[in-house]
């Protein structure tokens, strides 16, 4: 298991060599700066196309004491990827004390299931109709679960 770089704790770093030529002997390496990539193709994209565009990027990852692999936010532009629950109200009328939603992961696993992990060659997929009125956008870097709040002990 690694933390690479970026903080994120996966069982290969981050390195890929699945979806790109291996004549050449290459790998793929996640983005320096995701969010900031995010934010540059989402200030070019909304440029070209006259409207507003959110951008999130995505990558696939493992989970602890999971089988499978599902899609991931590394960086975001525009998009709340933590949504803070805390101290609103359920569906009972409870008060919800620790509820945060990883609404960037949540998105991206939507689009990940859609572009697929093998040849079904879609890179990009348009996510419409959602919706979040909270004032604060949080990009993905604070998904990121900080090392005194680690549960699983790494």
């Amino acid at each position: 298991m690694f933390y690479n770089k970026l903080g994120f704790i996966n069982i290969n770093a981050g390195i890929d060599r699945s979806n790109i030529d291996q004549s050449t002997n290459q790998v793929l390496l996640l983005p320096e700066d995701p969010n900031q990539s995010a934010e540059d193709i989402g200030n070019e994209l909304s440029i070209l196309l006259g409207i507003q565009v959110h951008i999130i990027i995505s990558d696939s990852m493992t989970r602890a004491y999971r089988y499978g692999i599902t899609g991931f936010a590394i960086g975001s532009s525009g998009i709340n990827c933590l949504l803070d629950k805390k101290g609103s109200s359920d569906m009972y009328g409870n008060t919800l004390v620790t509820t945060e939603i990883a609404a960037g992961d949540e998105l991206a696993a939507a689009a990940s299931i859609l572009m697929g992990q093998g040849d079904q060659r879609k890179p990009i997929v348009l996510i419409n109709g959602y919706k979040d009125n909270t004032k604060v956008t949080t990009n993905a870097k604070a998904l990121g679960i900080l090392k005194k709040d680690d549960l699983y002990g790494n």
